[in-house]
């Protein structure tokens, strides 16, 4: 009695062969080390230049295209230093200045115009919807160059310096609370609204104690961007700036770089880049520590962008 041939493994069958690029390329369980590549080499290109310009800031000689020592030269030991220099500190006080009153005045406008847009049922609807996108596609210095006009012609009454820089940034940023806003209400509906109505609510009651609350990660997030997105700005500060009391710092390090620089500007620089960058972590930390043990109520603020419908 002869025994039965012993089964082979099918995956041995397979010979073992290197495969050419192109059946590689083909195969869509790889491994995607081209996109990891692509990917970090994009975050090196960012960062590199940010981090040489920090470098720059500690330099402890006047360089500002070499490296010459450690020191905090440049941040306080200078006369020239950038927490020590009066027009540096001017020129800081007015971006932040000018990014918190923008934060209060731009948020609850841009959240009321979202609300609006959203229940909005009537003729008209898409073109307001499409008109409020304007400020984001139109290129600053265009918008730069409209208000400085419409400040020096039309409202001669504000005169360029704080008041109309700051007319001009809520002008822009109030688009972008909009479409945060609006992604997250187009999320959660109108249930709970709904819900707090035939409880008896009214609608005012239903928009404190209901919608804002939900709306509340959404608000939260419109707030650091503004602030980032305002002390940031470079061309409307510019136009709409009067003297040089109401310069800010994008406007000073613009204009520093035009002479013989030191790395006090990088200094400056580097203390704002540490702002928005704080801003920015707010944004996307506190909201989710806020949801954590909390029922899931419909996603996060940045999710909401893909609820959009124009």
């Amino acid at each position: 009695m002869t025994a039965a041939p012993a089964r082979r493994d099918p995956a041995r069958r397979v010979p073992n062969r290197r495969r050419s690029l192109g059946e590689w390329y083909a195969d869509p369980f790889r491994r995607p080390r081209v996109l990891a590549a692509t990917t970090w080499i994009y975050i090196a290109w960012s960062i590199v230049p940010v981090l040489v310009a920090i470098r720059i800031s500690f330099n402890a000689g006047r360089s500002r295209s070499s490296f010459q020592g450690w020191s905090l030269r440049w941040w306080t030991g200078d006369p020239a230093a950038a927490l020590r220099d009066p027009q540096l500190l001017t020129a800081m006080r007015n971006s932040l200045w000018l990014g918190v009153l923008t934060m209060i005045v731009a948020t609850p406008l841009g959240v009321a115009l979202a609300i609006g847009l959203v229940r909005w049922r009537g003729y008209g609807r898409r073109p307001a919807n499409v008109m409020m996108l304007v400020p984001l596609v139109t290129p600053e210095l265009v918008m730069g160059s409209s208000l400085y006009l419409v400040f020096t012609t039309l409202l001669t009454a504000v005169e360029l310096g704080r008041g109309a820089q700051l007319l001009g940034h809520v002008t822009f940023t109030i688009s972008y609370v909009v479409v945060i806003v609006r992604g997250r209400l187009l999320t959660i509906g109108r249930d709970f609204e709904d819900a707090a109505h035939d409880l008896g609510a009214t609608p005012i009651q239903a928009l404190r104690t209901v919608l804002l609350p939900l709306l509340g990660p959404a608000i939260f997030a419109s707030l650091m961007i503004v602030f980032a997105t305002s002390i940031d700005d470079f061309v409307i500060s510019a136009f709409l700036q009067g003297d040089a009391s109401s310069e800010t710092v994008p406007v000073k390090i613009y204009a520093g770089a035009r002479r013989a620089p030191t790395p006090a500007l990088n200094a400056l620089a580097t203390a704002m880049m540490l702002i928005t960058f704080t801003a920015i972590v707010f944004a996307m930390v506190l909201p989710r520590a806020l949801r954590r043990g909390r029922p899931d109520d419909g996603g996060s603020a940045v999710e909401d962008f893909a609820a959009l419908d124009l």
